[in-house]
Protein backbone atom coordinates (compact mmCIF):
# COMPACT_ATOMS: atom_id res chain seq x y z
CA UNK A 1 0.00 0.00 0.00
CA UNK A 2 1.12 3.72 -0.75
CA UNK A 3 1.89 5.84 1.84
CA UNK A 4 0.96 9.90 1.41
CA UNK A 5 3.00 11.90 3.39
CA UNK A 6 1.06 13.92 6.00
CA UNK A 7 0.12 17.40 4.90
CA UNK A 8 0.87 16.24 1.17
CA UNK A 9 -1.86 16.64 -2.16
CA UNK A 10 -2.67 13.40 -3.27
CA UNK A 11 -3.51 13.45 -7.15
CA UNK A 12 -5.46 10.77 -9.22
CA UNK A 13 -2.58 8.88 -10.88
CA UNK A 14 -1.22 8.34 -7.15
CA UNK A 15 -4.82 7.30 -5.83
CA UNK A 16 -4.94 5.28 -9.11
CA UNK A 17 -1.47 3.63 -8.03
CA UNK A 18 -2.84 2.46 -4.44
CA UNK A 19 -5.64 1.68 -5.87
CA UNK A 20 -3.71 -0.94 -8.05
CA UNK A 21 -1.70 -2.14 -4.96
CA UNK A 22 -4.44 -2.09 -2.40
CA UNK A 23 -6.23 -4.36 -4.75
CA UNK A 24 -3.54 -6.45 -6.67
CA UNK A 25 -5.04 -4.92 -9.98
CA UNK A 26 -3.21 -3.05 -12.97
CA UNK A 27 -3.18 0.73 -12.91
CA UNK A 28 -5.12 0.46 -16.27
CA UNK A 29 -7.80 -1.28 -14.27
CA UNK A 30 -7.65 0.62 -11.15
CA UNK A 31 -7.88 3.55 -13.54
CA UNK A 32 -11.28 2.45 -15.22
CA UNK A 33 -12.74 1.57 -11.89
CA UNK A 34 -12.12 4.98 -10.49
CA UNK A 35 -13.52 6.63 -13.49
CA UNK A 36 -16.15 4.80 -13.45
CA UNK A 37 -16.88 5.42 -9.91
CA UNK A 38 -16.85 9.21 -10.13
CA UNK A 39 -18.88 8.76 -12.95
CA UNK A 40 -21.61 7.17 -11.22
CA UNK A 41 -21.59 9.13 -8.35
CA UNK A 42 -21.87 12.57 -11.22
CA UNK A 43 -25.03 10.61 -12.71
CA UNK A 44 -27.00 10.20 -8.90
CA UNK A 45 -26.18 13.60 -8.05
CA UNK A 46 -27.71 14.67 -11.31
CA UNK A 47 -30.74 12.42 -10.68
CA UNK A 48 -30.56 14.58 -6.88
CA UNK A 49 -30.01 11.06 -5.25
CA UNK A 50 -27.67 10.62 -2.55
CA UNK A 51 -24.84 8.21 -3.09
CA UNK A 52 -23.90 6.31 0.38
CA UNK A 53 -20.80 4.86 0.89
CA UNK A 54 -21.20 2.90 4.52
CA UNK A 55 -18.31 3.80 6.68
CA UNK A 56 -16.88 6.31 4.43
CA UNK A 57 -19.70 9.06 3.66
CA UNK A 58 -22.69 10.51 2.10
CA UNK A 59 -22.38 12.74 -1.52
CA UNK A 60 -25.54 14.32 -1.89
CA UNK A 61 -27.19 17.71 -3.45
CA UNK A 62 -27.64 20.89 -1.66
CA UNK A 63 -29.21 24.02 -2.86
CA UNK A 64 -27.74 27.36 -2.20
CA UNK A 65 -30.35 30.52 -2.23
CA UNK A 66 -29.87 33.32 -4.68
CA UNK A 67 -28.41 36.46 -3.09
CA UNK A 68 -26.69 39.54 -3.72
CA UNK A 69 -22.75 39.93 -3.80
CA UNK A 70 -20.41 42.62 -4.58
CA UNK A 71 -17.58 42.76 -7.63
CA UNK A 72 -14.29 43.76 -5.45
CA UNK A 73 -13.21 45.54 -8.32
CA UNK A 74 -15.95 48.39 -8.98
CA UNK A 75 -18.11 47.99 -5.80
CA UNK A 76 -21.23 47.41 -7.83
CA UNK A 77 -24.05 45.18 -6.67
CA UNK A 78 -24.26 42.23 -8.47
CA UNK A 79 -27.43 39.52 -8.24
CA UNK A 80 -25.95 35.90 -7.99
CA UNK A 81 -28.43 32.70 -8.78
CA UNK A 82 -29.26 30.19 -6.65
CA UNK A 83 -27.40 27.13 -7.42
CA UNK A 84 -27.36 23.61 -7.23
CA UNK A 85 -23.82 22.61 -4.95
CA UNK A 86 -22.26 18.51 -4.71
CA UNK A 87 -22.00 18.09 -0.86
CA UNK A 88 -20.18 15.58 1.24
CA UNK A 89 -20.97 14.12 4.82
CA UNK A 90 -17.93 12.24 6.43
CA UNK A 91 -19.23 9.17 7.96
CA UNK A 92 -18.71 8.08 11.22
CA UNK A 93 -15.68 5.02 9.86
CA UNK A 94 -14.48 7.93 8.02
CA UNK A 95 -14.23 10.31 11.21
CA UNK A 96 -12.80 7.62 13.60
CA UNK A 97 -9.76 6.98 10.82
CA UNK A 98 -8.44 10.47 10.96
CA UNK A 99 -9.12 10.49 14.94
Amino acid sequence: MLRFERGQHVNKSELIDAIADSADISKAAAGRALDATVEAVKKALKKNDMVTLVGFGTFYVGKRAARTGRNPRTGASIKIKAAKVPKFRAGKGLKDAIN
